[in-house]
């Protein structure tokens, strides 16, 4: 039910909104423990789609222990590692194309099911276990060389404090950069009460020590140092582009605007591929060389149906 409600988009005066805010805000004051029991489910409970991509050859799975219950892990090729990190309602399998092709270069590509996602334990998620599941994770994984992050998993990974992301690249894809605004609005979008919902989110943070007022991703964004790439969509309809574009304004920072490619299949455009091999090339400048070396590799990822969109800009001007 949460994706109906996050990935929700505006449109016009909708009865069955009104009648959601109706009964939401009479259940919560005829009964607010029930309601927010009810709410908690509602809004913490991520959809567990199936694999969108078919997984490439060779990929290996294991699983890794967080404090939120087993994640299910995903391996491909070998190397350095870039650790992949999907968002709300994701899955590791989004990435399947893209780690075919981090492990063509000679990089170990290693994404994971976030806890409630895929085939990963958990009933329900938030940002705040979505930090904890990144940290939990880059304990585990050694030689990590840099992170692809999508969406929400994008904030997660400018939230975390974990020493390994410190001096590492970043390639955000449709980053949510403004998590708090963008939530609510969603939420205010569906018609569900404010203020039981704001309640959910009181108490989560309050649950894990980690207040709502005190994430800020495009903030967090702006106190990094080294290289961060973004491939966004002008037309995303969940992840706000022009909170984006102020991003554009750090000199660390290197945004390439797509079309037509909207949030989700970015992922797998040839703008997102590239992009990694400029950013890897720019780290370790081998990248293009093993690229045109392993031009017929063995690593193939099926039904990669890439799609070739113009940018403003290069990321080895980063």
């Amino acid at each position: 039910m949460s994706r109906k409600i996050y990935f929700s988009t505006p449109g016009r005066f909708s009865a069955k909104r009104t009648l959601i805010g109706a009964i939401s805000r009479c259940h919560h004051r005829l009964a607010p423990s029930h309601a927010r029991k009810i709410a908690r489910k509602l809004f913490l409970t991520p959809s567990r789609s199936p694999a969108v991509n078919a997984a490439p050859n060779g990929l290996e799975r294991f699983t890794a222990q967080s404090q939120q219950g087993e994640l299910q892990m995903y391996s491909l090729g070998a190397g350095p590692t870039w650790l992949l990190t999907h968002g709300w309602s994701g899955s590791a399998s989004q990435f399947f194309p893209l780690m075919a092709h981090i492990a063509s270069l000679g990089f170990r590509a290693v994404a994971f099911d976030h806890p409630a996602h895929g085939e990963s334990g958990g009933h329900e998620s938030h940002i705040p276990g979505f930090v904890q599941a990144i940290n939990d994770v880059l304990d585990q994984v050694d030689n990590v060389s840099g992170v692809v992050a999508h969406s929400m998993g994008a904030a997660a990974v400018l939230e975390s404090q974990h020493p390994q992301l410190d001096d590492l690249p970043l390639l955000l894809v449709a980053p949510v950069l403004n998590y708090r605004e963008n939530l609510y609005a969603t939420v205010r979008q569906s018609g569900y009460s404010l203020k039981l919902f704001d309640e959910i989110v009181q108490e989560v943070g309050d649950q894990h020590g980690y207040p709502i007022e005190t994430i800020e991703p495009l903030m967090k964004l702006g106190s990094r140092r080294h290289p961060v790439v973004i491939a966004h969509d002008r037309n995303d309809r969940f992840a706000s582009f022009s909170v984006t574009e102020k991003a554009n304004d750090y000199q660390h920072v290197c945004l390439l605007p797509t079309d037509g490619l909207g949030h989700g299949r970015i992922l797998k455009s040839d703008v997102t591929l590239q992009a990694f091999t400029d950013l890897a090339a720019k780290t370790d400048p081998a990248v293009h060389s093993v690229e045109s070396a392993t031009s017929s590799s063995d690593i193939v990822a099926p039904e990669n149906n890439r799609q070739t969109t113009e940018t403003s800009a290069s990321v080895m001007d980063v």
